[in-house]
């Protein structure tokens, strides 16, 4: 496995493994007009254009696939962060989270934020974060929940 920032010209495959892995590995924890309209995101080229071009954006690459992603915002925020669907529970997440956290000490930030979904929940409290409330986002009319969590460095 291989890391790399991402480019312009990843856009494309980082939107598709965001869709697909949450179709896919949040179906449990979410139903599917709240799936639907959480991966509607991915319409938003502009905004995906922005966390490419304003964030550290990391990119797990297995065969030249990209397996999956994080993103840093402000050194301090996990924005996105995704691991591929067929690529769950083999390492890829604690390596892209280690390589993130390192980059906000890197920074001096003293603590490190992210709005973390009830699929990804379990995995930041086994990092060391806390969930600091219960958010309900709606989006299109639809009830999301999330989790504003956070973690000291």
């Amino acid at each position: 496995m291989n890391f790399r920032k991402a480019t312009i010209s990843d856009l494309a495959e980082m939107k598709e493994l965001f869709v697909q892995t949450i179709r896919s590995v949040c179906k449990n924890d979410y139903n599917p007009d709240q799936i639907d309209v959480w991966i509607f995101g991915a319409e938003n080229t502009q905004r995906w254009i922005d966390v490419i071009e304003n964030q550290l954006v990391l990119l797990a690459i297995i065969q030249e696939k990209i397996v999956g992603f994080g993103t840093l915002k402000d050194n301090n925020y996990i924005d996105f962060f995704f691991i591929h669907k067929d690529f769950q529970r083999q390492g890829i997440a604690n390596k892209i989270f280690t390589k993130l956290e390192l980059e906000a000490k890197k920074h001096h930030s003293k603590i490190i934020t992210s709005d973390v979904s009830i699929t990804a929940k379990p995995f930041f409290e086994k990092k060391g974060f806390v969930v600091k409330t219960e958010q309900k986002n709606m989006i299109k009319g639809v009830e999301i929940i999330n989790y504003k969590m956070e973690k000291e460095l």
